[in-house]
């Protein structure tokens, strides 16, 4: 009876390990699923990315899409314009009205990725020496047009921004490229970055939020100056009419 009660208590205790295995096993499997089924959503991600940039149009429309992400969440409403129309009848993609009446600033969104990939898709020496070429060419083409649209005396700034939607791009051109990163500054137009155009409308905004708060000053200084005025018109005018008031005198009573 002691035999068979301990075998009956082992075979007990290996159905219970048995099924405490089988279920650390299930949520293992069910870790894994999970983990699976973000890896197809992620390359289902990457895939929609790449059938983005193969596209001319959806490609100038992402790079123009950043921009306005960017412009838009970091200033506020009436502080910028997009597709503005200026006294050329030329529409920058972007236009950033600055404070004080000044000349507003120029971003254009417009990037040749198309080239630019070219370059980096090139397996032979003479197809890459081809595609860079071309890319130099849509770089200077673009740096012409933003120069000779855009820059207009009285209404714009004298520089304006040519965006580039990716880091990686961006770090290239100034590396690889800086021939056309200086013909860019001659002809008045920044190359700029996500993170670096950013940076820009953070200075911006901290100019605009400084403006108001002077504007603001100014109303108060000029409300008190006022208020000190009225206030001295008061104290005149019960002066003057102190003066025209006569104090009757009452005779005393003899004290009895």
């Amino acid at each position: 009876m002691n035999m068979g009660g301990g075998i009956g208590d082992s075979i007990t205790q290996t159905t219970k390990n048995t099924q405490e295995s089988l279920g650390k096993l299930q949520e293992r499997l069910a870790v894994i699923d999970k983990a699976q089924n973000n890896i197809t959503a992620l390359s289902s991600q990457v895939v929609e990315l790449q059938h983005i940039l193969a596209n001319k149009q959806t490609r100038g429309a992402f790079g123009e899409g950043r921009m306005q992400a960017i412009v838009s969440d970091g200033l506020p409403p009436g502080a910028y314009e997009f597709q503005a129309t200026l006294s050329n009848s030329n529409r920058p993609d972007c236009l950033i009205f600055m404070p004080n009446d000044t000349p507003s600033l120029v971003v254009d969104a417009k990037f040749p990725l198309e080239a630019w990939n070219a370059t980096r898709n090139s397996e032979q020496p003479e197809e890459r020496k081809l595609a860079v070429t071309q890319f130099r060419r849509d770089v200077e083409y673009h740096i012409k047009a933003i120069s000779e649209k855009y820059l207009v005396a009285g209404e714009t700034q004298d520089t304006a921004f040519m965006f580039v939607p990716s880091e990686s791009v961006f770090a290239e051109i100034y590396e690889n490229f800086e021939s056309l990163v200086q013909k860019a500054h001659r002809s008045r137009v920044i190359i700029v970055s996500p993170s670096l155009l950013m940076l820009s409308i953070q200075v911006i905004q901290s100019v605009l939020e400084d403006t108001r708060m002077r504007e603001q000053a100014h109303l108060i200084q000029a409300e008190i100056t006022r208020l000190a005025e009225d206030l001295g018109r008061m104290d005149e005018l019960d002066f003057e009419d102190g003066k025209n008031i006569e104090v009757e005198k009452v005779p005393l009573k003899a004290v009895e």
